[in-house]
């Protein structure tokens, strides 16, 4: 039976891309020995590390006087090392609050004792969708402003992105990274833990215009300032080799089958032909506003629990998994992330359609 993974987080890979590092594990190029024992100073992971960077700059058209870097400590890091670094003395840090994890950022914020600005919080509405974003003012004196692209646990996703003036834009993109074209120039910094769209766990991307960096102030911890891993070409400790192994053979893989322009034409036809079965169904429905939704993180709820409780089953029987939605709102949850092929979503629609006709 064919499984379809629909996990949130760490998420589905293609499986061309399994299977090449399957057949590499053990003798990785003919030299004998796998490339997870590999020293991170040694030559063949030193072409891996700088052709994951290349891909990357290419996949996202990123310009010279910006750095790339590959950290550890998932997103959940950076909601701390940003403030940190990106501080500036007797400055607000802006932030919208549109779900778990924005709201996450903010309290590292308000940990390190900083000022801050909620421009929009979506708490009232139970963040299912983010609203006025061109209409938003974005304060001119603020250090930064930071936001997340899309919101695993409700479903939603920036349509358009806020246009901040001179006021640097910091964008959590860990959930629908490569999967759309954007103009890399509006971000001051850009970060996103791979486990969803682009690699496996345990490594953290990390897109920064290289003059902020000059920001951080003298007393931040050597580990936790950019330009540490700036200066180090993201080798300053021991990185995550294995993870940004992978993050290399699954960007060559987009590359190979049509780069962002294919990924970001798939992925919406993906969503569009999930979330018209769910509108026209009668029977399920959709949490997210139909302007918010997001392409990556499809959720919705059945007429009861219980009937969900019975779906998650039946499809699991059915070689569909990941499919429960996260513990703060229960229901069920699609993510479709790059690697989840059109015939995924096809056979998850077969499935909920079979479970309708038996409720």
């Amino acid at each position: 039976m064919q499984v379809y993974n629909f996990n949130a987080g760490p998420a589905a890979m293609p499986r061309e891309v399994i299977l090449k590092a399957q057949a590499e594990f053990a003798d990785y190029h003919g030299c004998g020995y796998s490339i997870i024992e590999e020293s991170h100073r040694a030559a063949p992971f030193d072409e891996i590390i700088q052709a994951a960077e290349a891909n990357l700059r290419k996949l996202l058209d990123i310009p010279e006087n910006y750095d790339v870097l590959f950290l550890q400590g998932g997103a959940s890091l950076q909601f701390a090392m940003i403030p940190m670094n990106l501080q500036v003395p007797g400055k607000k840090i802006g932030y919208a609050d549109t779900g778990v994890w924005a709201n996450k950022a903010i309290k590292e914020i308000d940990i390190q004792g900083l000022d801050k600005e909620v421009v929009f919080n979506g708490k009232d509405i139970n963040y299912t969708e983010i609203q006025g974003i061109k209409d938003w003012k974005i304060d001119q004196d603020l250090a930064y402003f930071g936001i997340c692209v899309n919101n695993t646990i409700y479903g939603t996703e920036y349509p358009v992105f806020p246009e901040t003036g001179n006021v640097p834009l910091v964008a959590d993109m860990s959930s629908d990274i490569l999967s759309r074209k954007f103009d890399v120039k509006k971000f001051g910094l850009i970060f996103a833990g791979a486990q969803k769209n682009v690699g496996p766990a345990g490594l953290t991307l990390v897109i920064i215009r290289k003059d902020l960096a000059e920001r951080c102030p003298a007393n931040v911890p050597t580990m936790l300032r950019y330009s540490t891993h700036m200066e180090a070409k993201s080798l300053y400790n021991t990185p995550p080799t294995f993870a940004i192994y992978m993050h290399r053979l699954i960007t060559d893989w987009m590359l190979e089958n049509g780069g962002l322009d294919a990924m970001e034409k798939l992925d919406d036809l993906k969503a569009k032909t999930l979330y018209d079965f769910i509108d026209n169904s009668g029977f399920y429905r959709a949490t997210a506003a139909p302007s918010s939704r997001s392409r990556m993180n499809v959720c919705f709820r059945l007429p009861t629990e219980d009937q969900e409780k019975a779906f998650i089953a039946y499809a699991k029987q059915n070689g569909l998994v990941g499919l429960k939605g996260h513990r703060k709102v229960g229901g069920c949850r699609a993510s479709i992330y790059n690697a989840v092929p059109l015939a995924g979503v096809e056979r998850l629609i077969e499935v909920m359609k079979d479970f309708q006709k038996q409720a």
